[in-house]
């Protein structure tokens, strides 16, 4: 593979630290490798996000981030009204991150929550790995158990159909942490009911620092996808656009600013964005939307983990 100039389509200039990745702000990211555009294609704008982002955040990130809010600023929590979420999107978009602060945030507040683990495409990151900290909390984990646990197959237990059936009877809420693309989708086709809006919230996560997502028209096309294969209709979006821990106040504006591209064309709702809620100190500064404040649970064997019961990292 050869590696490609940098272009100026990649670039942005930056008061503080001069020209840098625009995608990762220095650190080598998929922009760095992507070969230049065909023609003059504009670059989209960018927000200017550094009207309030000044200050530079020179201090390690911290995996025990409140999960509280600005009181005042709408909040995913209560934006989301259907029993059932499901979530779908590209690969390494953040939807089992997703899935996992949104039950810990509903069971915070009192509410009957189940995470049925969805993800029949690969072992990684999935979000039944924190099925320690889900039983602690009073969450229901619905995955294949035993000797099927970590296994690398495309299995779908028979509870899954129940659980998503209880909630649309009104006991509680199920969060469908899906599989990437429309690989991962494709399961979806057989669970009932997921076709009425009223009863299941069909989100598309946006993460434009994925492959194959860094355009409007890529999500686009890659939405469009999954609906064919899961015989469903994507019913609003997720902007969950970061850098894990380089995330910065620029990333997550250029995240929601990419969402919004896809609601015009589309005409589908941006429901919420996404953010750690240690970076976000007034999220009404970066958007009048409802946020969701994150906490990093699922984590890499070499990173600090969340505050509370001791467990495993988040991947096999």
């Amino acid at each position: 593979m050869t590696a490609e100039v940098i272009t100026a389509r990649l670039l942005h200039g930056c008061p503080e630290t001069g020209w840098q990745c625009r995608k990762s702000g220095g650190v080598l990211c998929w922009g760095g490798l992507a070969p230049a555009p065909a023609g003059d294609e504009p670059a989209r704008r960018i927000p200017d996000a550094h009207a309030f982002s000044a200050r530079r955040r020179s201090q390690p990130p911290r995996a025990d981030d409140s999960m509280l809010t600005e009181a005042g600023h709408p909040t995913a929590f209560d934006a989301l009204t259907a029993p059932v979420t499901v979530l779908v999107g590209h690969f390494g978009a953040g939807k089992s991150e997703l899935a996992v602060n949104l039950a810990f945030g509903w069971r915070d507040r009192g509410e009957a929550v189940a995470v049925v683990d969805l993800d029949v495409v690969k072992p990684y990151f999935r979000s039944r790995l924190l099925r320690d900290e889900m039983e602690a909390r009073g969450i229901t984990l619905v995955a294949p158990q035993d000797d099927r646990f970590y296994a690398d197959l495309p299995i779908v237990v028979p509870e899954v159909r129940g659980t998503v059936g209880r909630a649309m009877a009104g006991q509680g809420r199920a969060i469908l942490d899906v599989g990437g693309a429309d690989v991962g989708a494709r399961v979806l086709g057989s669970i009932a009911g997921l076709d009425d809006p009223a009863l299941a919230d069909v989100l598309f996560v946006v993460n434009g620092n994925r492959p194959f997502a860094e355009s409007p028209d890529a999500v686009i096309a890659m939405l469009r996808e999954i609906e064919r294969v899961s015989k469903l209709k994507v019913t609003g979006l997720a902007a969950n656009t970061h850098l894990i821990n380089e995330t910065t106040d620029e990333t997550v504006v250029e995240g929601i600013a990419l969402a919004g591209d896809v609601s015009r064309t589309t005409g589908l709702p941006v429901r919420f964005w996404a953010m750690l809620a240690r970076l976000a100190e007034n999220p009404a500064a970066f958007s009048p939307l409802p946020w969701l404040p994150l906490t990093r649970q699922i984590t890499t064997p070499l990173e600090p983990r969340p505050h509370g019961l001791r467990r495993r990292s988040s991947i096999v």
